[in-house]
């Protein structure tokens, strides 16, 4: 047999030198004609017969079922393989035995380079692809005849094209796909482009050739699994998504007719477009969760933070939401066009077109409906608002997930659905200490929270604490928004009873003007130690004159009295309040301060005590307070500050006025009234907050988006420290033509706004947050380069 091959061989390769020689080599001797017409053709015979032979593959046929053929192949052309630019040993794999060549099943193993495979590849000479560019082949098939590297195989695919194919890519990838298929396609370390290679042969095989259902089932069971391997790679996702939402479709799968919360593409999902177009087209009202399902998946939706950082909570909350509008369903009219669909595969080598219907009808296209789209974003919104402060919590504390101060900010409809065993521990705890006074020491609020306070309170902490309790339907005072001061973890805190339904940051200017009047009467009442019946029930009925306040503030402003009274006077906190205050509103502070010392009918050494201090801090002479304190007086008798003992014989003491205490005139009292009506609006003035003021135009471009110029260049001078003083922050601001509390309120709510934390942590001074420090630091770097 090899003998007639050789002399096949000769007798062609004779004849092409011959036509050779006719019309290339006319210009050669007769003889050189000769010796190249007879000798090229022995040459040819000689190198056919001392080719090396490659080894063979071997195949465990066992009770296996034989190999069956691939579809589509062509006339072979020849593929130019890549090969890495490193020597390294290959080993020649094997020619495959006679008649093998194509599709492997499940379980039927075979060995190439030395690596055993469990099936489910296509094996042989790779054919030709229809409609491929020139010698462009099938990728999926493994090409015995291909070298592979015995050591040092590509894990990480450097060398992988982005298309890859079993015969174009290097031998040390091949050593690396072959290895993890002989390890049972498991490892999620390895190049997903290795996976693809893989994936290439079963998308093949389940679409091309059309194997049995049961065969077909096997080929979705494996690529699900590939998909959950590689769950964090969106090429993945995209593409294997795409098959099993096909795939799931020709077998009619029961998952293929469950919502979907989550797509990788612009386009809807095909599962999703089937069945709620066949829904539509049947009159079906749809439900909350394929709303939803509808809604996540289409490429207009606009979420929030609190929809991605609560996602559970999200999808219940919309659902609750639109059960409640929509207890029937929601009827979607009727799109006029009708579902297409032609998937493209993965490896680019064929599409496939398939007719879709329901119960014989065309299936309608929903892709350009979009009514339930904008429906579904007004209540998703409307969620998303409810959620804001879990978010905002689980930002800045992400370990808190799941415990009760992240339960309590919850919408009311969902703590059955998301239970905490805390709740009513915490609400018999509150009501028993309410019924004990309201007074408890703030250390102790936070360990029933769940929350154990360890070293200073922030604001943030403290309104955490405030919100939780207030989703209860308790209050906290001092209200962390607005009190003067946060409480210390030792000190005591105001528990009361209230509706909830005050939005304590939405406060309104009479509150606030009042809150301030309440801490400064409270103030002067403390200064002598002792707060006198007569002293509360002013303080007390100031708060029931005031205007233009809803009921839960006013509740609110009497809570937070009691927490005045009963923890003492902060001068610190009062000085810096007060020490920018001018003229004008220097007069109407003296006349309230008068009034509430008269308030008793007794004026104490330590009452005009406390009101020097205030008259220092104001900048006024504290020899003035006794002038005041005498013209706030109606009576002209002397006033009696200590009740008369016996004692030396001398200057006879006046007699009493009439009455054992002050007399007060009628028309007096009117005038300290009116008086203290336009303090308490001098003091709404000087204490109102920086948001509550309308910002002046600015004349320049700032650095920090968010903040003034003004604003961002403290900003600039507070980060080069660590720690300021209360003084320093003061004559910082100052510099900068700011007031401190305007602008401590203005730089802390931005870097809220920005990164969910203070810039400025108030503690006996002001700590400066290290992260936001270096983030701004770099922002001022940019700007200078």
């Amino acid at each position: 047999m090899k003998f007639f091959k050789a002399v096949l061989t000769y007798v062609l390769a004779f004849i092409a030198c011959m036509f050779v020689v006719v019309t290339a080599l006319q210009s050669w001797p007769a003889g050189m004609q000769m010796l190249f017409a007879f000798g090229a053709p022995g040459f040819v015979v000689w190198w056919r017969s001392t080719r090396k032979k490659p080894s063979e593959a071997s195949v465990d046929a066992g009770a296996h079922p034989p190999i069956q053929n691939g579809a589509g192949s062509i006339a072979e052309k020849p593929v130019e393989n890549v090969y890495s630019s490193r020597p390294m040993r290959t080993v020649p794999s094997a020619s495959l035995p006679t008649g093998i060549q194509g599709w492997v099943p499940k379980g039927r193993s075979i060995t190439i380079a030395g690596r055993t495979l469990g099936g489910m590849v296509y094996v042989g000479t790779a054919p030709g692809v229809t409609g491929g560019g020139y010698g462009e082949r099938c990728r999926a098939y493994i090409d015995p005849k291909q070298p592979v590297s015995s050591t040092g195989a590509d894990k990480s695919g450097e060398s992988m094209p982005y298309w890859p194919g079993y015969s174009s890519i290097s031998p040390s990838c091949r050593a690396a796909y072959l290895d993890w298929l002989a390890d049972g396609a498991k490892d999620p370390a390895i190049n997903p482009g290795y996976m693809f290679l893989y994936f290439y042969g079963l998308e093949r095989r389940f679409l091309v050739d059309s194997p049995s259902d049961d065969e077909k089932r096997e080929i979705l069971t494996e690529v699900q699994r590939l998909r959950e391997l590689f769950g964090s790679n969106h090429s993945v996702q995209r593409y294997l998504s795409d098959f099993i939402d096909l795939s799931s479709l020709v077998l009619n799968d029961d998952d293929f007719r469950k919502p979907v919360f989550k797509s990788w593409t612009w386009d809807l999902p095909l599962s999703m477009k089937v069945t709620l177009g066949g829904m539509i087209a049947n009159d079906i009202p749809l439900s909350a969760e394929w709303l939803l399902s509808w809604f996540l998946c289409h490429s207009e939706k606009r979420l929030r933070t609190a929809a991605h950082r609560c996602e559970d909570e999200f999808r219940a909350l919309f659902c609750f939401k639109f059960d409640q509008r929509y207890p029937k369903g929601l009827k979607v009219a009727k799109s006029k066009k009708q579902l297409k669909f032609s998937y493209r595969a993965a490896s680019g080598e064929f599409t496939k077109d398939l007719p879709i219907s329901a119960n014989g009808r065309p299936v309608l296209d929903i892709s350009g409906l979009t009514k339930p789209v904008t429906l579904a974003q007004a209540i998703a919104d409307e969620a998303m608002d409810e959620l804001d402060k879990l978010s905002r919590f689980l930002g800045r504390s992400p370990d808190r997930k799941g415990s009760f101060e992240a339960h309590a900010l919850l919408p009311t409809c969902l703590w059955d659905k998301f239970p905490s065993e805390q709740r009513q521990d915490l609400i018999n705890w509150v009501k028993s200490r309410i019924e004990a006074g309201g007074l408890v020491p703030l250390r102790d609020v936070f360990g029933r929270v769940g929350n154990e306070a360890a070293g200073k309170i922030s604001k943030r902490q403290l309104t955490d604490v405030a919100d939780a309790l207030g989703s209860l339907g308790f209050g906290l005072a001092p209200d962390p928004r607005y009190g003067l001061r946060l409480p210390k973890a030792d000190e005591p805190v105001v528990l009361f009873e209230w509706d909830g339904t005050w939005d304590a940051e939405n406060a309104s200017g009479a509150y606030r003007k009042a809150l301030i009047e309440m801490a400064l009467g409270a103030f002067i009442a403390q200064s002598d130690g002792h707060v006198s019946e007569g002293e509360q029930r002013l303080l007390a009925n100031r708060i029931s004159q005031v205007t233009d306040i809803s009921d839960s503030e006013r509740r609110l402003l009497k809570a937070n009295l009691d927490w005045l009274l009963a923890v003492p006077a902060d001068m610190a906190t009062l000085r810096s309040r007060l020490k920018d205050v001018d003229g004008d509103q220097q007069t109407a502070l003296r006349t309230a301060m008068i009034a509430i010392a008269h308030a008793d009918g007794i004026i104490k050494t330590e009452e005009v005590a406390g009101i020097e201090k205030v008259y220092r801090i104001l900048g006024l002479d504290p020899s003035t307070v006794y002038s005041d304190l005498h013209a706030g007086e109606v009576s002209d008798a002397p006033v009696r500050v200590k009740a008369a003992e016996p004692g030396a014989p001398g200057e006879a003491i006046p007699e009493d006025s009439s009455t054992s205490r002050s007399q007060l005139d009628p028309s007096r009292i009117a005038a300290i009234r009116s008086d203290t009506a336009r303090v308490s609006s001098v003091l709404g003035q000087i204490f109102q907050s920086e948001a509550d003021v309308e910002p002046e135009p600015i004349a320049a471009v700032s650095p920090i988006a968010g903040l003034d110029t003004k604003c961002a260049a403290l900003a600039r001078d507070v980060i080069t420290k660590d720690y300021w003083s209360e003084g320093e922050f003061a004559d910082l601001a100052k510099r900068h033509g700011l007031m401190p509390l305007g602008a401590l309120e203005a730089i802390n709510e931005w870097s809220f706004a920005t990164y969910d934390e203070a810039l400025l942590d108030e503690h006996d001074g002001y700590d400066v947050t290290d992260d936001i420090a270096q983030a701004l630091k770099t922002q001022f770097e940019k700007e200078v380069a």
